[in-house]
């Protein structure tokens, strides 16, 4: 005879459940992975991240290795981090089809926006970062490099820079989401964060010089998206709140 009760249970049952959707979600990552090694290739892939800054170099100049082992660990990195953000809508399917059946109509409303809000918002900061900020950063950057100095970098250094810039621009294009949600929340009135614009807009420039190279394009390239992603959260925060109403909030 069973010693288990009805709570134990539904907990066990939940656990497994946790654990079907993390090992699909695994899965997921790895065929995405294994697709890009197939093809284009991790090589290929490094040499599309590479292009900003060799384009910026002077003609016939490339990038340098200087561990051993570099040339094939640094290419397999970059294949796995573009294997994790392709499949980020899978594995954030898998974590709504988890916790969907245990909310309420209206908290559905709230959180599937969300969530396909952020992915998409990430995904189009590290776009932005890529296509527009990158290029405009190189090329600044080397003008002011002497004649003197034979500008190699080291493929290392460049993707840790990479990673990090990338990461920067996708986490500040959440913005919108931190505003919706503070709002949602009621943790802040939609009126106090139009009285706070002044200290916001001073807020994103601090934080560009902190997170970014020390160049002008770089902080001006963060700071003014940041100021006008929170522009955005501003105007969208009282729709959502209006459609993601509970019956007895609206009652």
């Amino acid at each position: 005879m069973s010693t288990e009760n009805p709570a134990e249970e539904t907990f066990i049952s939940h656990l497994v459940e946790l654990r079907d959707r993390l090992v699909k979600a695994s899965i997921g990552i790895v065929l995405v992975t294994v697709a890009l090694m197939i093809w284009p290739g991790p090589s290929h892939i490094y040499d599309i991240i590479a292009q900003p800054m060799i384009a910026a170099l002077p003609a016939g100049s490339k990038m340098i290795a200087t561990g051993v082992i570099a040339p094939f660990l640094v290419p397999m990195k970059v294949t796995l981090a573009l294997g994790f953000i392709l499949a980020l809508p899978w594995v954030l399917y898998q974590l709504w089809a988890f916790i969907a059946p245990g909310l309420y109509a209206h908290e559905k409303r709230l959180v599937a926006p969300l969530v396909i809000s952020s992915s998409l918002l990430f995904v189009a900061g590290v776009a932005f970062c890529y296509f527009f900020v990158f290029g405009r950063v190189f090329h600044f950057i080397a003008e002011f490099s002497p004649t003197s100095i034979a500008v190699t970098p080291d493929i290392e250094n460049y993707l840790d820079f990479v990673m990090s810039m990338c990461l920067a621009f996708g986490a500040t294009f959440e913005v919108p989401v931190v505003v919706v949600i503070l709002v949602r929340m009621g943790l802040v009135s939609l009126a106090k964060l139009k009285e706070w614009r002044p200290y916001v807009i001073v807020g994103a420039f601090v934080i560009a010089a902190i997170v970014t190279p020390p160049d002008v394009v770089s902080q001006f390239s963060l700071a003014i998206p940041m100021w006008l992603l929170f522009e955005l959260g501003l105007l969208v925060s009282p729709i959502f709140v209006k459609v993601t109403q509970a019956p007895e909030e609206k009652a």
